[in-house]
């Protein structure tokens, strides 16, 4: 028989033990919530019963690791996120297979998130810099104290949100519940508790990182979509507005004519290597995310 919830939660996550380690966090959040809350009407509305003597009733009723493991596993089967590509052997032509991912929304929602990132990159950058600069400052005051806990408990509202992101757009699962925090008990176990949950610093790595790899990601996407817009309209730009390619010491170059249809041809190979390296880069940052916004 189980005799905490601690307990419970422990056998939830060896049953779960294979499972996606959002699918877990989200399990773990979600029971921990639901006995909890439970638990604490049951003794406020009989304040003689003990822990021990409420919680079997408890579990009976929302379930034991076993069934709710096996929930989650069936769910976690019908609801997969938006851009993730269900498993199946093409068999189109390796040339088709290349061309196809102008088709492939996992492209696109990457594409747009790594040219978004830089402004999530300021954002959470910001957030961070200043929260450890505030909280480091008046940690000699008093009031410092309260302040740092509030910032490193907006580290998990943060990671929430970007994961959503990084799941709507790159495909890959993220938690979709908050991690439960216990109300009744007092703000310094709580501080306590965020402090040591290894979570909080590799979130706060996180939105420190993002900043450098949304200039990146920013850059090199913008440079590389410009350049293939120019070769694909190098004829329309050349024939139909005389532009030159560039202009140097008052002379204008032009390209010559029979080099207008390898410019746009070398521009479509362009935009389409520009739509495999961002699905390539986008699912290595998902991973990326998922190692440090994700408990495991």
């Amino acid at each position: 028989m189980i005799q905490s919830i601690n307990e419970y939660l422990r056998q939830l996550k060896k049953e779960l033990d294979g499972s996606d380690s959002a699918t877990i966090q989200d399990a773990l959040s979600d029971a921990e919530e639901h006995l909890r809350t439970a638990l604490s009407s049951a003794i406020e509305g009989q304040p003689g019963v003990s822990e021990t003597d409420a919680l079997p009733l408890i579990i009976e009723k929302y379930g034991s690791p076993v069934d709710i493991a096996k929930a989650y596993m069936e769910i976690e089967e019908r609801v997969q996120p938006f851009f993730v590509k269900p498993v199946h052997t093409d068999k189109r032509s390796t040339f088709a297979q290349f061309f196809a991912v102008f088709a492939d929304p996992r492209a696109w929602g990457a594409l747009l998130y790594l040219l978004f990132s830089l402004v999530t990159g300021i954002i959470y950058f910001t957030w961070a810099v200043t929260g450890i600069s505030v909280s480091l400052g008046l940690m000699v005051l008093i009031i410092g104290i309260p302040i740092a806990g509030l910032f490193l408990l907006s580290t998990r509202g943060i990671a929430l949100v970007e994961g959503r992101i990084v799941e709507a757009l790159l495909g890959i699962r993220m938690p979709r519940r908050p991690l439960f925090s216990r109300e009744n008990i007092g703000w310094w176990p709580k501080l306590k508790a965020l402090v040591t949950d290894k979570r909080t610093w590799t979130t706060m790595a996180y939105m420190v990182v993002q900043l450098p790899l949304g200039i990146f990601y920013f850059t090199v996407f913008v440079t590389l979509i410009a350049v293939s817009l120019f070769g694909i309209a190098s004829p329309v730009l050349h024939l139909g507005f005389n532009l030159p390619v560039y202009y140097v010491n008052g002379v204008f170059y032009y390209l010559a004519d029979w080099l207008l249809p390898v410019m746009v041809i070398c521009g479509v190979l362009l935009g389409t290597l520009t739509m495999h390296l961002s699905r390539y880069i986008g699912r290595l940052h998902g991973i990326m995310a998922k190692k440090l916004l994700v408990r495991v």
